[in-house]
């Protein structure tokens, strides 16, 4: 007797088993017409909660997520503040800064592309633990230098869930609700603005350890709802027949496991590029911050090489995307679209102008202002305030109007006056209410454009492509954060120094104002001659950091002419693809 036939779908089961990683999980590339492994697995579990209630438990948890992450920085930049200045080591604030964000642009890039090849759930739960571990190792550190080995993991991690985040409310929203759903995870500002001086104060600033340590456990508890739904959404797309056996993981062929896993991370994550990338960027930049204000220290090995070594990579670099990487970090089909390069360069230059103006606001309010911890902290904050409020506003008018243009112009508009208005009242405990006022414009002005450029971005797009340019936007914002600190701290390094030397007369003491300003503030009160020659050593700094920040805003305004307007649907994202291959 003859072996029953098989059936075409046990035929396509024993061939699924036995495919390699590389044939398991879909290429990642812009021009497949197969969706990715992580894109069909996040449509298949989007299926499971589409009741309105569902939906709102989802965003919640996000607010959780959040509400606890928001604190954490808010507090986290305060303390890291405390502990650079317990190392004397306070002008180092900008380079460990610069080192967070150029890891952030790696992982942005990484992360955007596992989440379509692995999945959204593992690429959060990987995230939450990189968080944790990079927290404890900054609470321990006793050197600048293992501080900021803690602060990479910690930033590799956030970014991780902030991506997460980002992703998973474009799954679950449509386009005109998009803005205000992105706001969601902005929201805790609102709240945080007014406690994170409280719990800074609560805390106490010589307990800067505890501080960040805290938040290794509380972030995973917070993160634990949204990985649950996570984990139930499968379920039930498994138990319904959504998730079909093409979704799961398979069984790998053990003979070809590694070599399988390899070419993932090499051609898939395009790992060369990236981390090629990555050290062109912190090469360029991190010399700036380490100059020390002294002529001398431009002709050390610590500065030369690395600037020497950057140049020589950057064209290797280039080489690799544009002859040998299969799937460069910009592809033509991400770049084709008129509209995506100018709205990359806005995310680019907005970070660079906020990142320079607020780098060393909170010491300069404490300083320059003679404001408290706790009223430092909260004026620090209130940039992220006034954004979380006034988007939250915004995105409920685009729900309605479905447009966005007019309020990106008006945005960047604001944002002119507020930085404006930074420069004419930019220290003196009389002047405070200016530079209030400022922030809160400038909160105000961001809102305006920066989220909608993002949402522009992934109108362009369909659901396969969500992702990735979610990622690159983020790295983008996240690359002019490292080039906004990284010229924040080459003039805290280069100009300060010499100012406070000129003003005060006295290189023993010009050189704690410079090394330990906050320890140096509690021997010189307010008004004293040194604390005044002190002021206006600052008064002179940020006069620059403000005429940049103005500067690039031009740039930015000139790019919003070419920014498309489309009109936000009632879908999750416009079906553009057949438009890109033609």
């Amino acid at each position: 007797m003859m072996p029953p036939a098989k059936s075409s779908e046990q035929d396509h089961a024993e061939s699924t088993r036995s495919l390699p990683i590389s044939e398991a999980l879909p290429v990642y590339a812009m021009g497949n017409v197969e969706k990715s492994f992580g894109v069909r697995r996040a449509e298949a579990q989007i299926k499971q909660y589409n009741k309105k209630y569902q939906k709102v438990l989802i965003f919640l948890a996000i607010f959780v997520m959040a509400y606890v992450f928001r604190l954490d920085a808010a507090v986290r930049k305060t303390f890291q503040t405390y502990a650079t200045n317990s190392y004397k080591a306070h002008s180092l604030v900008s380079t460990v800064s610069t080192v967070r964000s150029v890891a952030a642009v790696c992982a942005l890039i990484i992360y955007g592309r596992c989440c379509d090849i692995f999945g959204r759930m593992e690429i959060l739960c990987v995230s939450l633990l990189l968080y944790a571990v990079g927290s404890v190792i900054e609470s321990q550190a006793y050197t600048v230098t293992r501080f900021a080995a803690g602060a990479i993991l910690y930033q590799i991690g956030l970014t991780g869930i902030q991506i997460c985040t980002l992703v998973i409310t474009a799954d679950f929203s449509n386009l005109n609700w998009r803005t205000f759903c992105v706001f969601i995870d902005a929201m805790p500002l609102i709240i945080n603005t007014w406690i994170s001086g409280n719990v800074v104060s609560s805390i106490g600033e010589e307990n800067w350890s505890w501080g960040i340590g805290m938040w290794a456990i509380i972030m995973p508890v917070a993160g634990l709802p949204l990985v649950l739904m996570l984990v139930h959404m499968r379920y039930l797309a498994v138990r319904n027949g959504d998730l079909h056996e093409e979704l799961q993981r398979p069984r790998m062929n053990s003979k070809q496991f590694w070599l399988d896993l390899w070419n993932i991370l090499l051609w898939q994550l395009d790992a060369v590029g990236v981390l090629g990338a990555a050290l062109v960027i912190g090469l360029f930049l991190t010399p700036f911050t380490l100059a020390g204000g002294e002529d001398r220290q431009w002709r050390t090995a610590k500065v030369i090489v690395p600037l020497v070594l950057s140049g020589l990579l950057l064209p290797l670099v280039v080489l690799w995307e544009s002859k040998y990487a299969t799937h460069p970090i910009l592809t033509r089909k991400i770049v084709k679209h008129r509209s995506v390069i100018p709205a990359l360069v806005i995310g680019f230059w907005s970070s660079v102008a906020w990142e320079l103006e607020g780098e060393y606001l909170y010491t300069v309010l404490v300083v320059a202002f003679h404001q408290s911890v706790k009223a430092a902290t909260r004026i620090a904050s209130l940039f992220s305030f006034s954004a979380a409020l006034g988007g939250v506003f915004l995105g409920l008018v685009i729900v309605v109007v479905r447009k966005m243009k007019l309020i990106m112009f008006a945005g960047i508009g604001i944002s002119f006056i507020a930085y404006g208005l930074m420069y004419r009242y930019r220290t003196g405990e009389a002047y405070v209410g200016g530079m209030i006022a400022g922030q809160v414009l400038l909160g105000i002005g961001s809102a305006g454009y920066t989220h909608q450029v993002r949402v522009s971005l992934q109108s362009y797009v369909n659901h396969e492509y969500l992702a990735n340019v979610t990622a690159l936007y983020s790295a983008m914002t996240s690359l002019g954060s490292a080039v906004g600190s990284s010229i924040a701290g080459a003039i805290w390094t280069q100009v300060l120094p010499g100012q406070i030397a000129k003003k005060m007369q006295n290189s023993q003491m010009a050189a704690l104002a410079y090394q330990a300003p906050l320890k140096f503030i509690t021997k010189h009160a307010w008004g004293s001659e040194a604390r005044i020659q002190l002021v206006e050593s600052y008064d002179y700094v940020q006069r620059i950091f403000l005429i940049i920040a103005l500067c690039f805003c031009v740039p930015i305004l000139a790019l919003m002419f070419l920014i498309e307007d489309p009109k936000l649907k009632s879908v999750t994202s416009l079906e553009l693809e057949e438009k890109y291959e033609k």
